[in-house]
């Protein structure tokens, strides 16, 4: 049996009493050992990371690599596929940036719903708008559901990428991600799936599910703001274009303006990360 008292200890924000906090879909309360661990590399050893030769920066390089590790390990998926952002909106822009708007054109279809988060829709109108993409959506069923045979009433060859939020954080409903994607991939588009509200709550394996991207967050799972992660195939993460440039994600570059970019991840993960 759950001992809640303790559980409400593990937060200092519950340690009051009177306190009662039912918006973790918006972000979640941070326990305190998340909260040491932030504190322990400010208080003991605080350095750059990818920056540095000396013994500092070395722990801040293993320890900065040892959690793309542990989150491969979460999601079922490569190390070299885990890409550290600010957050799920930093993820879902990069795709619809560095992957959608390199590669598709005047004419092509994105599919969606009515119900997505600002986060996965947003940068496809500006998209639309740049490259007049078509946005196309998935009718609802009675219950306000995504389902396969609707789903299919809106494939054709003009889709090329199909992108939904696993969890909608409107009714909080989920469907099958398998089947779908299946059927996208029968159709050669590509699947972008938001797990901002799925990834806290469920099992995720990306292999299992086949899906192209996954984007998610930290602090809607007891970690801090400021930090996510993207998840990409790496076939399609090389492909890709950056969506910032700066330190850390070049390996050389030239008065003339020739750059070299690292390999992904690191090739999109420009400048000083919240390594706390």
């Amino acid at each position: 049996m759950l001992d809640v008292n303790k559980i409400r200890n593990d937060f200092p924000m519950l340690r009051d009493d009177s306190l009662i906090y039912l918006d973790n879909g918006a972000t979640t309360f941070k326990p305190q050992v998340v909260i040491d661990a932030m504190n322990n590399y400010y208080n003991h050893y605080t350095s750059n990371a990818h920056r540095g030769d000396y013994s500092l920066a070395l722990k801040v390089d293993q320890n900065y690599e040892n959690v793309r590790n542990i989150v491969a390990s979460f999601i079922h998926c490569d190390k070299d596929e885990v890409v550290f952002t600010s957050g799920a909106t930093y993820g879902l822009n990069l795709i619809a940036q560095g992957y959608a708007g390199k590669f598709l054109q005047k004419g092509d279809v994105i599919v969606t719903t009515y119900e997505e988060h600002a986060s996965n829709i947003l940068p496809y109108f500006k998209l639309a708008k740049e490259k007049e993409i078509e946005i196309r959506y998935i009718d609802f069923d009675q219950n306000g559901r995504i389902t396969v045979e609707n789903f299919q009433k809106v494939m054709d060859e003009k889709v090329k990428m199909v992108a939904i939020s696993h969890v909608s954080n409107v009714l909080g409903y989920d469907f099958d991600v398998k089947e779908f994607a299946n059927e996208i991939h029968k159709h050669g588009a590509i699947f972008v799936l938001d797990g901002a509200q799925s990834v806290p709550h469920m099992k995720i394996d990306v292999k299992d599910l086949d899906i192209d991207f996954l984007a998610f967050s930290g602090h809607k799972m007891c970690g801090p703001t400021g930090i996510g992660v993207l998840f990409g195939k790496y076939k399609l993460l090389e492909k890709m274009d950056p969506l910032l440039t700066g330190g850390g994600m070049n390996t050389k570059f030239d008065m003339c303006g020739n750059i070299g970019y690292q390999i992904p991840p690191l090739k999109f993960e420009a400048g000083t990360q919240n390594i706390a």
